[in-house]
């Protein structure tokens, strides 16, 4: 399994290209490390296409992607988090979420599983959603 991770090691930093992209090719993966870095970007770019309907940040960026997981057949496992878990989109985003990454050329099939360990908190944001948010 690629393991594409959004965690964030310090909270603080929020999200980043960096964090998420860094897997590459595992050693032994079938799929090549250009392909897996087109892959993480144009994925990346489909969740930011994914917005909270009540918050003005896209969910990739307010830091509700918790772990990407691409396997050698370019099946997509997707865990995600929401604001709040009564939040009223929660039946709906994880399919939001799956339609923008099935989306992605070169994708597989993509699962989507709702995950409230650790629960979301503002420090997973990312700066860009700080700054959009006034969350200085």
């Amino acid at each position: 399994m690629n393991d594409i991770r959004n965690t964030v090691p310090d909270a603080a930093a929020g999200p980043s290209a960096a964090s998420a992209g860094d897997a590459g090719a595992e050693a032994g993966s079938a799929i090549p490390t250009a392909e897996l870095d087109r892959l993480t970007d144009d994925i990346i770019g489909a969740l930011k296409s994914v917005y909270d309907p009540e918050i003005p940040v896209d969910i990739y960026e307010l830091g509700l992607i918790y772990k990407i997981d691409v396997d050698d057949d370019r099946n997509v496992a997707i865990d995600m988090t929401l604001t709040a878990p009564g939040c009223p989109v929660a039946g709906e985003m994880p399919t939001w979420v799956e339609t923008a990454v099935s989306s992605v050329s070169g994708v597989g099939d993509v699962k989507v599983q709702m995950v409230f360990d650790p629960p979301w908190d503002p420090s997973r944001m990312s700066d860009e959603a700080r700054v959009a948010l006034d969350f200085f």
